[in-house]
């Protein structure tokens, strides 16, 4: 007789973004169907990348597992619609990837009787609901060594570090090719190339990589910008960087790795606020890439062993130098730094080893230990 497989629903807002969407997307393809029965949970279908979900085939329920707290007086009576949909799917373990303080989901699980994870994604800390998501969960998942200072006594108990992982087959070196990008953009053979991807709101700090490239003042230094470059934030951006025609806004793409093909070196500027362990530094690492970025929460677990490649956030100047210092190595001193961040990403942010500690996870949760 066959073992009961582990039923573990992921919850996650939206797929709008494939940010935390691709982690996801990689944890449920990787995970092992003849032990797990993964579905997917989120409140809309809206978005691209669904549609690279849906290429899963496994079951996606489109359902507000969250509600408001507010009115408080309906609140039970609201939250029993979660609980209930919990129940009638029978789920071993639910695991939230949702960024928010909320309390209703793991509210609506303990009181249904099955067990929740949250992975901890981003620094927001500090209002009570956070404490009380925290003191519900049955494990709480860290992606980087800051946030284990959040938690304390029994809380603490719960805490287990995780680090996102990136597929090293997918993101590997390739041979610099400009032509293969010369339609779209403006590069030269001598050019020294800097690249970030990145999701362009505010504390992500590109406009201190812009200002710095405008500073440095040096026609063959390009910098490329990869990521949505709508709204308010980017707008401004573009303003600062309308006389450049150095700086170039690429918007968002699907696959980035020819733009790491042809980077010099990549770039993740984060102000202070940091973030909880940014994807696509990793990706870029796992491509052959010099990194440097600023030294914050998330980055610097990235970079700790390349404290050189580290600057102060919200730092032209710093960055500048740091920028300057890449520029000035060496061919082999440049090829054995691109070499030891492949490694390393090889060593301690392999898909394989983010699935196998996950695995190991669910596993534990599920013998009652």
């Amino acid at each position: 007789m066959s073992q009961k497989k582990i039923k573990i629903l992921f919850t996650i807002p939206n797929f709008d973004t494939a940010g935390s969407g691709k982690v996801v997307y990689d944890l449920v393809n990787n995970l092992d169907r003849s032990i797990f029965e993964p579905e997917i949970c989120c409140f809309h279908d809206r978005g691209a990348f669904i549609k690279e979900i849906e290429k899963l085939e496994v079951k996606i329920h489109i359902f507000p597992f969250t509600i408001n707290y507010h009115p408080l007086l309906s609140f039970p009576f609201r939250l029993i619609k979660i609980i209930q949909f919990f129940k009638k799917h029978k789920f071993d373990i639910i695991h939230s990837w949702h960024w928010s303080s909320d309390f209703s989901e793991p509210l609506a699980a303990k009181i249904a009787g099955i067990k929740w994870i949250m992975t901890k994604k981003s620094m927001g800390w500090g209002n009570k609901a956070w404490k009380w998501r925290s003191a519900l969960s049955s494990k709480i998942i860290t992606i980087n060594s800051d946030m284990k200072s959040f938690y304390s006594g029994d809380t603490l108990k719960k805490v287990e570090a995780i680090p996102l992982g990136v597929d090293i087959n997918y993101y590997s070196p390739q041979l610099k090719n400009s032509e293969i990008l010369s339609e779209e953009i403006n590069i030269e053979i001598n050019d020294f190339v800097i690249v970030s991807v990145v999701n362009l709101i505010p504390v992500k700090g590109i406009e201190v990589l812009i200002n710095s490239v405008i500073e440095l003042d040096r026609p063959n230094i390009k910098l490329l910008i990869v990521g949505n470059d709508t709204g308010e934030y980017a707008e401004k951006l573009k303003e600062i960087a309308k006389e450049y025609e150095s700086i170039q806004f690429l918007g968002k793409k699907g696959d980035v790795r020819p733009f790491h093909a042809i980077a010099d070196v990549f770039v993740i500027p984060t102000l202070a606020l940091g973030e909880g362990l940014p994807v696509a530094p990793l990706e870029a690492m796992a491509s052959g890439k010099i990194v440097i970025g600023s030294n914050v929460s998330g980055v610097k677990d990235i970079l700790k062993t390349f404290p050189n490649c580290l600057f102060e956030p919200n730092d032209v100047k710093d960055l500048k130098n740091s920028i300057i210092k890449i520029m000035n190595m060496n061919q082999e001193e440049h090829i054995q730094l691109e070499n030891e961040m492949r490694t390393l990403v090889e060593n301690e942010y392999s898909i394989e080893k983010f699935i196998e500690n996950h695995t190991e996870l669910y596993k534990e949760m599920n013998s009652g230990n």
